[in-house]
């Protein structure tokens, strides 16, 4: 059995707990999660290197009136990641929240032009999947961000990214998801026409209305 597929039979938080954490010392877990922390990274800039998945994403993304971006549970912090990255710099950004954002009412306006961004990751949460699914069949293009070939909305993707979380804690990995997120975030920017004034409008705002410390202090200064 493969080091991925042993991973992929850790099903649940609890299960990796007791096969990785339980009864190791903190010196060595440290370095067991550093190192598998660093293989993940590798890999993935590897892969989307030569794949050109998050340039197919980047362009959907571009090329879209309006970017949706959802995902559930710890998704949930991704796609807030990815969302804050693309509002400064595009306009018409919505995270899905459930709250403010309800998912229904964005199905029931579903435009050819529109895109949705979901991180979908094992264990798979239902709603995204759903959601997902029915906003394809809406006629919206869909990419998603998630971590195996054959995961649940492979079949309705117009992009997918594939990051690998192994990991050797009790929590599949983060790092390669997050750092995914933050490339999908700068190719989009470098290709979208307005985004050089939108930043630009956005740090002279900030500076009038104060909002970060250091310049605060001194409202004329201009970021390097």
């Amino acid at each position: 059995m493969t080091a991925r597929n042993a991973n992929r039979d850790l099903a649940s938080p609890r299960q990796r707990f007791d096969a990785r954490v339980q009864r190791r010392s903190a010196a060595v877990l440290q370095q067991r999660v550093v190192e598998q922390e660093i293989r993940s990274l590798d890999a993935v800039m590897a892969s989307i290197g030569h794949d050109g998945s998050v340039e197919r994403a980047a362009a959907l993304v571009v090329g879209a009136r309006r970017r949706f971006i959802l995902g559930a549970g710890k998704s949930f912090g991704y796609a807030c990641l990815l969302a804050a990255d693309l509002g400064a710099s595009l306009s018409n950004v919505t995270t899905i929240d459930g709250r403010i954002v309800q998912a229904i009412d964005v199905l029931t306006e579903v435009r050819s032009s529109d895109v949705l961004v979901v991180f979908s990751l094992r264990r798979y949460r239902r709603e995204s999947v759903e959601v997902a699914r029915q906003f394809a069949a809406a006629g919206g293009a869909l990419v998603v961000v998630t971590d195996a070939e054959d995961a649940p909305l492979a079949a309705v993707a117009d992009a997918m990214i594939v990051v690998p979380t192994e990991s050797a804690s009790y929590s599949d990995s983060p790092t390669a998801v997050a750092a995914v997120a933050h490339v999908l975030a700068t190719l989009t920017t470098a290709s979208a026409k307005g985004a050089q004034r939108r930043l630009g409008e956005r740090d002279r705002f900030s500076r009038s209305l104060g909002i970060y410390l250091d310049e605060a202090d001194n409202p004329e200064s201009e970021n390097p």
